[in-house]
Order: C-alpha cells, then sequence, then structure tokens
C-alpha cells in the first residue's frame, strides 16, 4: 500500500484541525443556546420549553428543556406536545390562502358573500378584515373572565353575540378579535366542502406528515401533551383550556416545536401554497381606513391573513404567537425560522426570540442595538463609541448638530430596564439619570431612576428619588409604598 506523501498527511492533518474546529464551534453556538434558554426559563417561571431552529431548509438545531407536568415532572421530550393556543390561526390564514389560489375564495369580498345570514350590520365586513382582526365585530370573549361565550353555534351564547352592536367601523381600528375567526370556521367549511378541522388536517398536518399535530384541549385525552400553567404570585396555578369546536379555527392546536418547524418548511419550499406571493400576502400587514397598521406592540406591530408580523428596517420577520406562551418568528431576509412552545402562560416568548436569532445572525444580537428605536439607536452608537459618562452632553450635542433630533422619555426608559436586564446595571444607571435630566417634570422618570439605584445599593439616593417621583405625581402609590418601606428601615 502506498504510503501518503508528507504534504497529503500535513492536508489531511489540517482537514481534522478544521473540522474540529468547526465542531467545537457548532456546540460552543448550541450550549449558548441552551444556556440563555435556561436563564429564560428560570427568570419566567417556565416550567418546560421546546425548540426549533430552521435554516436552509432544515432543522438546524432542537432542544427540549424542563418539564412538561410540574406535579409528576415529567421531563420535556422532543415528543412532548405543547398547545399552539392562537398560533391555530397562522393554519387557519394558510387555509384561507389555499381556497385563494384554487379560486373559491376572494379576500377582499364582504362575507355576506359567503355567509350572507350574518347579521346586517356585519354584512359589509371583508374577509381580509376578519383574518386581520380589523372588522370591528363584537368579541365571543367575555371581557372579564376570558372565557369564550358559547360552545356551538345556535346556542344562546352565539345568538347573544350576533345580536350586539359592532364595536367599531369595519377597517378603523385593529382589535383582537375571536367572532371573526368563528365566521372564517363556517366560511372554511362551506368552501372546503368539509368541516375546517379536517381541511387543514388533510391540505396541511396529513401533507407534511405531523404525527403528532391535532386539535384538542384539557377535555380530550392527548398523548404526550404538556400541561399548561399560570403564574400568580410567584406560584404556579393549573390552566383548563378550553376550546370551543367552531372556535378552533382561533385556537385549538397542539403540535411540537420540530413539527411547527416542519410545517413551516413545507410552507416556505412551496408545498402548501403553490403562489410564491402567497406566503408575503400572508405577512402583509393589512392597512387600516388610515393607511396605517395595527398591531399588538412595538414589536408585534402588524397583522396579515391570520399572521402578525414585526415590520422594521433589518431583519422583519412573520408568524404566529399563542396564549403569550408558544411563538415562533420566520425572518425571511435571514433564511431562519425559530420556533418557540411553552407550557407557561403569558412568559412571552415573542419577546426574546430575537435574542435566540442573535446566537446565529450575528447583527441580531442585543450588543448592536438591534431593536432599539431609531432615536435610542443613535445614542446607543453614540455612548458605544465615547462611553457613557457624559450622556446629557452627549445629547446636547446631538439635538445642536440636528434640530429635528428627539428620543422619547419611554424608549429612553425601555432601554434603561433593557440594560439592567443584560446585567448592564452602570449603563442602565446612566441611561435613567439621562431620562431625569432630559425630562425633569416626569415622576415616572424619577421612579424608575429610584428603582435602580436602590438596585445598585444606593439608597440615600433612591429615597431623594422616590420622593421627587411622588412629589411630581402623589397619585404614585408604588413610589410611595417604596418610600415608606425605605424610611422605616
Amino acid at each position: 500500500m502506498k504510503k501518503p506523501t508528507f504534504t497529503q498527511s500535513l492536508l489531511a492533518k489540517a482537514f481534522l484541525l478544521a473540522t474540529l474546529l468547526l465542531s467545537h464551534a457548532v456546540h460552543a453556538q448550541t450550549d449558548s443556546v441552551d444556556v440563555f434558554l435556561k436563564k429564560i426559563m428560570q427568570e419566567r417561571a417556565i416550567p418546560g420549553l421546546q425548540l426549533a431552529v430552521v435554516r436552509g431548509g432544515q432543522i438546524v438545531k432542537t432542544g427540549a428543556y424542563g418539564v412538561a407536568s410540574l406535579e409528576y415532572q415529567t421531563p420535556v421530550t422532543p415528543t412532548t406536545a405543547f398547545s399552539l393556543n392562537s398560533i391555530t390561526k397562522s393554519f387557519t390564514g394558510v387555509a384561507l390562502l389555499q381556497l385563494v389560489e384554487e379560486g373559491k375564495l376572494d379576500l377582499g369580498a364582504p362575507i355576506s358573500t359567503y355567509l350572507p345570514d350574518v347579521p346586517e350590520a356585519w354584512q359589509k365586513v371583508t374577509v381580509r378584515q376578519l383574518a386581520s382582526h380589523t372588522g370591528g365585530l363584537p368579541n365571543v370573549i367575555d371581557p372579564n373572565t376570558g372565557d369564550w361565550t358559547f360552545q356551538t353555534i345556535g346556542d344562546a351564547g352565539w345568538a347573544q353575540t350576533l345580536a350586539l352592536p359592532m364595536e367599531f367601523a369595519p377597517g378603523k381600528k385593529f382589535s383582537y378579535n375571536q367572532t371573526g375567526y368563528v365566521l372564517l370556521g363556517l366560511l372554511l367549511d362551506k368552501l372546503s366542502g368539509k368541516p375546517f378541522a379536517e381541511f387543514i388536517k388533510e391540505r396541511q398536518i396529513a401533507a407534511v406528515g405531523m404525527q403528532q399535530t391535532g386539535f384538542g384541549d384539557f377535555t380530550d385525552v392527548i398523548p404526550n401533551l404538556a400541561k399548561p400553567y399560570a403564574v400568580r404570585n410567584r406560584k404556579h396555578l393549573n390552566v383548563a383550556e378550553t376550546f370551543p369546536v367552531a372556535g378552533r379555527t382561533a385556537a385549538g392546536l397542539y403540535s411540537t416545536a420540530q413539527e411547527v418547524a416542519q410545517w413551516t418548511i413545507a410552507l416556505q419550499q412551496g408545498k402548501l401554497l403553490k403562489d410564491k406571493n402567497s406566503l408575503a400576502l400572508l405577512g402583509s400587514p393589512v392597512a387600516l381606513n388610515s393607511g396605517e397598521r395595527g398591531g399588538f406592540t412595538k414589536l408585534v406591530n402588524g397583522y396579515g391573513i391570520g399572521w402578525p408580523t414585526m415590520s422594521r428596517p433589518a431583519h422583519p420577520a412573520l408568524g404566529g404567537i399563542g396564549g403569550g406562551r408558544s411563538a415562533f418568528f420566520i425572518y425571511p431576509q435571514d433564511d431562519l425560522t425559530i420556533v418557540i412552545l411553552t407550557n407557561r402562560m403569558g412568559c412571552a416568548p415573542e419577546t426574546f426570540i430575537d435574542e435566540v436569532a442573535g446566537f446565529y445572525v450575528p447583527s441580531m444580537k442585543p450588543s448592536t442595538g438591534f431593536g432599539l428605536p431609531p432615536a435610542v439607536l443613535v445614542l446607543h452608537k453614540a455612548f458605544t463609541k465615547s462611553g457613557f459618562q457624559n450622556t446629557e452632553k452627549i445629547v446636547r450635542a446631538l439635538q445642536k448638530k440636528d434640530k429635528t433630533y428627539r428620543v422619547a422619555e419611554n424608549d429612553l426608559n425601555d432601554w434603561s430596564y433593557l440594560l439592567w436586564k443584560q446585567g448592564q446595571l452602570p449603563h442602565a444607571l446612566a441611561v435613567f439619570k439621562l431620562n431625569v435630566a432630559l425630562y425633569p417634570q416626569s415622576g415616572n422618570a424619577y421612579d424608575s431612576y429610584a428603582e435602580a439605584l436602590l438596585g445598585n445599593g444606593q439608597k440615600a439616593m433612591a429615597i431623594d428619588n422616590y420622593k421627587r417621583a411622588v412629589a411630581l405625581n402623589p397619585k404614585n402609590t408604588g413610589a410611595i409604598r417604596q418610600l415608606q418601606a425605605l424610611e422605616k428601615k
């Protein structure tokens, strides 16, 4: 057998070293994501969590953390199913677009085109407005309890909803509403020729091969389903989730992170929707009558056809959000999808998905200032360059250079808390102090600064700033209580 030459041996060793280094880098990245998520779980009291990451049409990472049941300490595994809650709406949006592609549905048509028996006041609301929560219909969710007010179409609760007045003119504003999705379910039943659940199962779930995905709630026996919890007074409480069958276009699906990821891959590869423009249409925020967009928050600032949207200059995203406990974001420009499912209501994974994305897209790391409002981003760059010692001087210089430059009090306050959360309390204190200097008549600015000072062990200064907060806003009960507690010590 011919022996390798010196050069061949050297190349082989170099290749082996490169492979080992690459493997180490991948594992280091994986470990960093795991460490980050475990920290988030601890901070937000999340019992169990699943993760799936997609790049280049492939699932590149999955993770299963914590427990599916606090009572039995059942560990989360890759096959543990989680309720998707309102991520179900994203599947409903795809179902609607499938009918559009078949020529059976016009999103711009009034719902009465397909359901002529709806109340007269509802008849001009378009399908697009129903899907984007801009229709103005009365809601089938009780505002006091959060419960559904009906169980089946035709019962007394549904009849009462039909008799209620419109909340606002169609297209006037965004208001999260489940009634529209009940109507969309009836529409899907009619146009597909079968119950909407069967249509979604056949055309999406079965088409993708999602074996652990289906419709159900706590009344159903669902293998490997994680128990949902809420947190009140720092204690976990059981949650009994119920989803009326007629309302399961809005919420009612359960799945795993890996299967949701597989579904997003199939969707982006044209296996569920044939028209390349359909996915963009799903995630195009529907305009209000004023021309503005309507959304939940500054981050989730628009809503398409069942899909919340994150419109922003860099790294825009679209996806699904459910129950304040599960979410997925697709970043089209970055060829990246992040899926996070949890069993803790209200932990808001949509607020930390971007940070997970930052492990794969360096320009999305918090240290770059990604996600900050434009005016704050200017300060982030300036302070990063010059330091946080002379923040007010830097701002005054910026204002002198650009007479229109202004940074909002709330944006500064939010940035300060973000810095604090990121473990940069000295920098946070500098920005809190800047906010007080720029907005000396704001009791809230002093209140926040006092809280940070107290967190830094500066009790005397904290008391002084709490006093200023109360002087500016005598109704600030939180500051009053904190001040009383500090002065007793």
